[in-house]
């Protein structure tokens, strides 16, 4: 998928837990995890706006989009 998740990277640089993250965004610490592990398939503007308060960064900090190399190679 072309769609990174860099939550890890942004948790890291705000010294945030997932524990601690998952309280304050009011998610399930198993739902957490696969978001910070790029394996979600999909996210809610609201746990996205939640997200961005708990850990003051804006939602391109935590969503990057990057070329496959599938596509890459296919063109």
């Amino acid at each position: 998928m072309a769609i990174r998740i860099n939550l890890d990277v942004v948790m890291a640089q705000r010294k945030k837990g997932l524990t601690e993250l998952a309280g304050e965004v009011d998610l399930t610490l198993a739902n957490l995890s696969i978001l910070k592990n790029n394996k979600a398939k999909a996210i809610r503007f609201s746990t996205l706006d939640a997200i961005c308060k708990a850990l003051s960064c804006q939602p391109g900090d935590i969503i990057e989009y990057v070329e496959d190399e599938e596509e890459e190679n296919d063109g």
